[in-house]
């Protein structure tokens, strides 16, 4: 199901910023029992997105409501929200543009997660490389070539997710997830105000972490100190996180980190 505007559509104009230059921003949250989880965290990131954008004239109380009403209804399931800045403007000039065009979609909950939390996942180092730009680094914006690029390469591969470098080198994340390891008693994540998405679930988790005196380090590092690590973990909003049983050609076997990580996440409220 599509609704666009708060209207069950599937057509949107060629006019569209969305189309035209990939002008907006998005976010995908798990629903469960007709509840949104981390519904809060989900509005405050499309609001952050759209800050940074410079999107206006979003009428955050309706998308809120038309959230809430879309996933009543469904006992388990994935809500995609995009905005797009809408119609209107001269080249890439936005002046002119109108009232900002919602789009939200239900699709299917990704059964395969709940495997992967028993078998782990097996990770590849991606050949694509992200682009450093802080002035979109760690919004989810709607131009992610990047992400198909490296989803093509990842789909000629038997892992089921792809470590991501940046142009420098650095740990950035995963296709569609972010990032967590463990070396000894220290946590780490990596830095993303140069490159890659800050997700919902990593605030999250960071948070829950700091609260409980579990200090998680964020870091520039490269590809060794994943390979040397003793655990590695990936999450995001839907997964909510998973263990990596294999990074190429190094097995981790380690469970401390995702069973305080997964602790975490069993206790969420939507």
């Amino acid at each position: 199901m599509i609704w666009i505007n708060g209207h069950e559509e599937h057509r949107l104009s060629a006019r569209d910023r969305a189309v035209q230059f990939g002008d907006g921003c998005f976010t995908t949250s798990a629903v469960k029992n007709g509840q949104i989880f981390h519904l809060g965290a989900h509005l405050q990131r499309l609001q952050e997105g759209c800050q940074r954008l410079l999107i206006g004239q979003v009428d955050w109380l309706q998308l809120e409501h038309e959230m809430r009403q879309l996933a009543q209804q469904q006992q388990e399931a994935v809500l995609k929200v995009i905005i797009s800045r809408g119609e209107g403007g001269r080249g890439y000039s936005s002046a002119g543009c109108g009232e900002a065009t919602r789009i939200l979609s239900l699709l299917p909950y990704p059964q395969h997660y709940r495997t992967q939390r028993s078998t782990g996942v097996y990770l590849t180092l991606s050949p694509i490389r992200l682009g450093r730009n802080p002035l979109l680094a760690g919004i989810k914006h709607l131009n992610r070539l990047e992400q198909v690029l490296i989803r093509a390469h990842l789909d000629q591969s038997d892992a089921d997710e792809a470590l991501v470098l940046d142009t420098e080198g650095r740990v950035v994340e995963c296709c569609a997830a972010n990032l967590f390891w463990r070396k000894g008693e220290q946590i780490f994540t990596p830095n993303l105000d140069e490159a890659g998405v800050a997700g919902t679930m990593r605030r999250y988790l960071l948070d829950e972490m700091a609260s409980a005196d579990h200090a998680c380090q964020v870091v520039s590092a490269g590809i060794e100190a994943v390979l040397e690590a003793d655990e590695v973990v990936i999450c995001n909003a839907l997964m909510p996180v998973l263990p990596v049983r294999q990074l190429d050609h190094v097995t981790y076997r380690a469970r401390m980190l995702f069973d305080l990580l997964y602790a975490s996440c069993e206790k969420m409220e939507a």
